[in-house]
């Protein structure tokens, strides 16, 4: 009689788990790709645009993230946070996972981001071949069917995954702008990675690009990422700006929250130029918002600061002589000229764009 029970309440737990529509990931999409390079290989491709994409005419940074069938969640969500928050731009996330039927990450996975073959795992060392059908394969068919910037790419991986994306650094530095890589593999077959590194650094790279790199305090391989850092770190010789992080109180998989939200923070940031204060002082003064409110920009201690009122204030960094933004909420605003004189600037904020005039 209790197994009948039983049976009968899994049976109404499951039909009533059925009537509700499963949930999804708004903005996002599913394409596939099948591969001539991994030969016969089809890859899933989870696909977030940004909110303002269908009526935009521009062209958008693209992040190419590994291991998507666990972590594009994660990302769209720490994306989402920053660009309010307005750390990051707008962008494109390109999840690469594994199609076809009943795919398994675990071993294809040891497959596609191992550089080399390991006895104990035969099937790995396929990163060349995964790596050219990025490059060849990949990349023009999001670059055909989307809005996306060819000139802008960012690849982030954990693990094996950060394996690959150093691996990538190494032999195509000049395929991506920024790297992140979260607990990184850099054990694999007895630290054959340095072999890359080193031919690396014999390099000569178009571009300079952005690296973030971390792993968990209380992981095993520790020691061994603390002298790739160190190692990284010694060369000025080539166009590489590194940012490394040993996570507190953190283990393997608890290292790829931090390091995609601010392996993105320090790939996009942006500059802070000293303006001189000839410069700044031509933009101080009082505007007019669209509905009639004043608005004030005053040059303080090198900076200019935006006043909505006296208590609601925020301080400005310059990204270009013109352009200037906030880092304490979305705050964007470029200065436009009439005849050499400032007629106002374009104030974008999230959610709202407006033009205000500068009084006369």
């Amino acid at each position: 009689m209790k197994k009948l029970l039983l049976i009968s309440f899994i049976v109404t737990v499951v039909n009533g788990y059925a009537q509700f529509p499963k949930v999804d990931i708004p903005g996002s999409e599913i394409r596939t790709i099948t591969s001539s390079i991994v030969t016969g290989q089809e890859y899933e491709l989870q696909i977030l645009l940004p909110g303002g994409y269908k009526n935009s005419t521009k062209n958008y940074p693209v992040v190419y993230l590994m291991d998507s069938q666990w972590d594009f969640p994660l990302v769209k969500s720490l994306y989402g946070q920053h660009y309010y928050d307005g750390f990051i731009p707008e962008l494109i996330i390109v999840g690469v996972t594994w199609g076809g039927t009943k795919p398994n990450p675990d071993s294809l996975r040891a497959r596609d981001y191992t550089p080399t073959n390991e006895a104990r795992i035969p099937q790995s060392g396929g990163a060349g071949k995964f790596l050219s059908f990025l490059k060849n394969e990949l990349f023009p068919f999001i670059e055909t069917n989307y809005k996306a910037d060819s000139s802008n790419r960012t690849l982030m991986g954990c693990s094996l995954g950060g394996l690959f994306t150093l691996y990538t650094l190494f032999t195509q530095p000049d395929l991506f702008s920024g790297y992140a890589a979260a607990s990184p593999a850099i054990g694999w077959d007895k630290e054959v990675v340095y072999t890359y590194e080193k031919e690396f650094r014999s390099k000569k790279m178009a571009k300079p690009v952005r690296v973030y790199i971390t792993t968990g305090d209380v992981e095993r391989s520790r020691p061994a990422f603390e002298k790739f850092v160190v190692r990284m770190s010694d060369s000025k010789d080539f166009l590489v700006s590194l940012l490394s992080k040993v996570l507190e109180n953190t283990g393997h998989s608890g290292t790829k929250s931090e390091t995609y939200s601010r392996g993105m923070q320090y790939i996009f940031e942006r500059p802070r130029l000293n303006l001189a204060t000839n410069i700044l002082d031509k933009y101080t003064g009082f505007y007019t918002t669209v509905n009639g409110n004043k608005i004030e920009l005053r040059n303080e201690n090198g900076n200019l600061v935006l006043y909505f009122s006296p208590a609601n204030r925020y301080v400005l960094y310059a990204a270009g002589e013109m352009i200037f933004y906030s880092t304490s909420e979305f705050l964007n605003i470029q200065f436009k000229l009439n005849n050499a004189s400032i007629e106002g600037f374009q104030l974008n904020r999230y959610g709202e764009s407006q033009f205000i005039k500068k009084q006369l």
